[in-house]
C-alpha cells in the first residue's frame, strides 16, 4: 500500500511541473502539424501513382 501511495505521490509532485502551451502556440504548433501531414500526404501521393505507372509499363501488367 506505501508503493501505491508513493507512486500517486510522485505523479502530483510531477504533474506539478508540466508547463502546458500558450493557446497561440498550441494553435500555431496544430497548423504545423496539419500542413506537414498534407504536404507529406501529397508527396507520398505521387510517388505512389509514379511507381504504379512505372511497374505496369515494366511488367506490362493492365
Amino acid at each position: 500500500m506505501n508503493k501505491i501511495r508513493e507512486f500517486f505521490r510522485d505523479v502530483k509532485v510531477e504533474i506539478k511541473k508540466v508547463v502546458y502551451p500558450t493557446k497561440d502556440e498550441l494553435i500555431g504548433s496544430t497548423w504545423v502539424v496539419i500542413t506537414t501531414v498534407i504536404v507529406v500526404s501529397i508527396f507520398l501521393g505521387i510517388v505512389d501513382f509514379g511507381l504504379t505507372k512505372f511497374v505496369k509499363i515494366a511488367f506490362k501488367v493492365g
